[in-house]
């Protein structure tokens, strides 16, 4: 036995080795050293050799997005110093650009769901996926699945208001119920007139003044009245099939002319001449500087002539009737250029555009309740909308690219439109009866409606020219209620 104590190594060594077996090897072409095993046997060798495995190499890497440490970019969600939610705002836009709109759902390390999920795209793909919003700043990614206040949005702009009530009321004794007549009209020189019974009654909207213009006796009764467009001279057709021309300053009768069989239901003046429509279904023109009654006979409609509105250009005449038919007429032609046939109820609600050239709305009664748009350059009809109610006047504002349209069965209601999206900017009531009579201030702001109840009621409807907004009421135009006459 031997008795020499033997020394402890401090490695732990397979037996039938030792540690002289063991050395370093270095390697001049490496820094890295690596261990070498001296062995005599060849059976230790065979058992420590192992067979070589062959590996193949791809030319580039491509990361998985799950294995990344994307929020290592410094993308996480902070709170601004200077602005709160501007910071978060940004990133999350930021992030949603980089690495798509699914990340931007993603929680930060900071938040506690350790880090990032695991999406189940690939980061680098040349497939486009259509399921989710094209851009971060599409609406959706506004929405509440982002989690981005809207406030980073621009606000809608407000709907502008429109006073609900009538501002003034005025009592008119006698105004005819009648779908066919045509008894109110407000002049350049803000005079208002209005056709009761026998009598033409002058209000003055200054002053709030009543004059009586004219009676025309127990046999006879006004059925239409219209001012020419300077305001001082105002003509009235008569039960009997009159026209008559008065001096509005002077309540002087200047002309008296025939050719209608029957009543003069509708006036309409351009700059040099006169037309009326009449019962006897026939549109005539009158020329105030020649001795004749009339000058031209324009023959089309089947049925009474009720609606009748020059062009601002005077090129054009557009006339409606109890046939359902809508006529355009020119200056140089007897016969109608355009016929329009699409109504199904008498048309007496007619309003060319002060905005856009050719383009005319008309109204149908209660078979048809339809507000219909022409381009009367083609005779297209440009677009429609059902308003649920008999149309009996149409009035575009001046001042901004709406129009204003009174009903009767069954609402009896006043609407307010925007052109060309037809949209309801307002919706009045007042009136216990059809709303026959429709017309418009000199200023373009606001509108009398006149009704078989036997009111006059003014409303502040459309903003100024200047201003945009809604007028206010004066002293003068305070809400009460009198008696036109």
């Amino acid at each position: 036995m031997d008795s020499t104590p033997r020394r402890k190594s401090g490695l732990n060594l397979p037996s039938g080795m030792n540690e002289t077996s063991l050395r370093l090897e270095t390697f001049p072409s490496s820094s890295s050293f690596r261990a070498v095993t001296c062995v005599s046997s060849p059976r230790a060798i065979s058992s420590l050799s192992s067979p070589s495995k062959t590996s193949s190499c791809s030319d580039r890497f491509i990361p998985c997005r799950s294995s990344s440490r994307l929020h290592t970019f410094g993308l996480r969600d902070k709170e601004s110093p200077v602005k709160e939610g501007g910071n978060e705002a940004y990133a999350r836009l930021l992030k949603s650009e980089l690495f798509g709109s699914d990340f931007g759902s993603f929680s930060s390390p900071a938040g506690g769901q350790g880090g990032l999920g695991s999406p189940s795209k690939n980061m680098l793909r040349f497939k486009t996926d259509h399921s989710g919003p094209n851009s971060p700043y599409s609406p959706s990614i506004f929405g509440h699945d982002s989690g981005i206040s809207s406030e980073s949005s621009t606000p809608p702009k407000p709907p502008r208001k429109v006073p609900k009530t009538p501002h003034k009321v005025l009592d008119a004794p006698s105004l005819q119920d009648d779908f066919y007549l045509n008894l109110v009209d407000w002049s350049s020189q803000n005079v208002l007139a209005v056709g009761l019974g026998t009598c033409v009654y002058l209000w003055t909207a200054s002053n709030s003044k009543v004059t009586r213009l004219c009676d025309l006796g127990p046999n006879d009764s006004v059925c239409s009245v219209q001012w020419t467009r300077e305001g001082s001279y105002i003509s009235v057709g008569t039960q009997l099939g009159q026209v008559q021309v008065w001096d509005g300053t002077q309540c002087k009768r200047v002309r008296t002319m025939g050719g209608h069989q029957t009543r003069t239901s509708v006036l309409a003046w351009n700059s040099r001449t006169l037309a009326s429509g009449s019962r006897d279904r026939n549109i005539l023109q009158h020329d105030l500087r020649v001795s004749s009654d009339y000058v031209s006979k324009l023959i089309g409609h089947k049925s009474e002539v009720c609606g009748l509105k020059w062009s601002h250009d005077d090129r054009e005449l557009a006339s409606g009737g109890n046939d359902n038919q809508l006529l355009v007429w020119n200056q140089h032609s007897q016969l109608p250029v355009l016929t329009l046939t699409e109504h199904t109820a008498a048309v007496k609600a007619i309003a060319w555009s002060p905005h856009q050239s050719g383009l005319l709305a008309s109204g149908g009664g209660t078979a048809d309740r339809c507000i219909r748009f022409w381009n009367t350059t083609n005779g297209h009809q440009l677009n429609h909308v059902d308003t649920g109610s008999q149309v009996c006047n149409l009035v575009w504002s001046k001042n901004v690219n709406e129009l204003v349209s009174t009903h009767g069965y069954s609402q009896n209601q006043i609407m307010v439109w925007k052109y060309p999206s037809l949209s309801k900017v307002a919706t009045l009531v007042g009136h216990s009866l059809r709303v026959l009579y429709l017309a418009m201030s000199p200023d373009g702001q606001t509108i009398v409606t006149g009704a078989g109840d036997e009111t006059l009621r003014f409303w502040n409807v459309f903003p100024s020219m200047k201003t945009q907004t809604p007028v206010k009421d004066t002293g003068l135009w305070s809400l009460g209620r009198t008696q036109i006459r």
